[in-house]
């Protein structure tokens, strides 16, 4: 038996009881919502209460009911940097070269491995809470729902595009403006660990604007519209400015004619793709208010914009 707490939002106000917890808890049919209440395994602030209740608002509802984990992974002490967190979602910011969640060859050491750990209750959630993944070398803002109700809120919102995500990126190239890029991604037929361009491919949609130009590299904002695997790194070597360093769609290492040696050496010795998800904005599950979050970028692709800016300025 595990203890669920869930706080009814404000618009449901005026809706039965266990209307209201049949929609924040999907997983459940009202059928089962009801007899849980009508047992006595559901209270509203330590009170029984009766379906047919109306909502006031801000309910506390403590419900006992029977979970399963949703998967075997397991619970690792490792240090995890919350940018914030209340009782439905936690921000993170992941570094670069920690995995998202396990897989075939990274059944441990993973930001889902951590996260339950910090908090034991994600072991009853889908994919430990997690409601988006980053590449294991892109660093950046993630969120992760502490309730089953956040997270299916959360994924409606990715299907919707209403949760707006914002990456840095530092492409080879000389970009003369921003736009947008439309064009369906799918396994790339001739290798199947790539993803590429497609024409039968899901349909996805990247937007990039300038940040700083330089003689043959540029800094972009890149908006993701959709979220689709590698989908920045694919659309932007798609129209011929891949990201430095990606060892996947970046092809060769391009060293500007007569470089300075710190140009070069950096270039050289930069060893993961130049991109990090710097701001995350969303709709809160609860309380419906819009919320952002900026990360700074980390000091490797600072360090590498600043010899950027010293030895291959316009």
């Amino acid at each position: 038996m595990s203890l669920l707490s869930i706080i009814i939002p404000n618009r449901f106000i005026n809706q039965r009881v266990d209307v209201a917890m049949a929609q924040m808890l999907p997983n459940y049919s009202r059928t089962k919502i009801t007899y849980w209440i009508k047992s006595g395994n559901a209270l509203i602030h330590r009170k029984t209460f009766k379906p047919k209740e109306k909502v006031l608002g801000g309910e506390m509802v403590n419900l006992l009911i029977k979970t399963k984990k949703a998967n075997s992974w397991l619970a690792e002490d490792a240090a995890i940097d919350v940018v914030y967190e209340d009782s439905e979602i936690i921000i993170v910011n992941k570094p670069v070269g920690l995995v998202t969640h396990p897989g075939a060859s990274n059944w441990t050491g993973t930001l889902a491995n951590a996260l339950l750990h910090y908090d034991s209750s994600l072991a009853n959630l889908d994919r430990a809470g997690i409601v988006h993944r980053l590449d294991k070398n892109t660093s950046g803002l993630m969120v992760v729902a502490r309730s089953e109700y956040a997270q299916k809120y959360l994924t409606k919102q990715l299907q919707t595009h209403s949760i707006s995500r914002e990456y840095s990126a530092i492409v080879y190239g000389y970009m003369i403006s921003g736009g947008s890029v439309d064009a369906p991604i799918g396994r790339d037929p001739k290798d199947r660990i790539k993803q590429a361009v497609v024409k039968d491919g899901k349909y996805a949609l990247t937007h990039y604007r300038i940040i700083e130009r330089f003689t043959h590299h540029t800094h972009v904002k890149a908006i993701l519209e959709t979220g689709r695997t590698h989908q920045i790194r694919v659309h932007l070597s798609f129209i011929g400015h891949p990201l430095i360093a990606d060892p996947i769609y970046g092809g060769k290492v391009y060293f500007p004619k007569k470089a300075d040696k710190q140009l070069t050496k950096a270039l050289k010795n930069f060893n993961r793709q130049t991109l990090h998800a710097k701001k995350l904005t969303l709709t809160h599950p609860i309380s419906g208010e819009l919320m952002s979050w900026k990360m700074p970028l980390p000091q490797d692709m600072q360090d590498l914009l600043q010899i950027l800016a010293k030895f291959d300025s316009c």
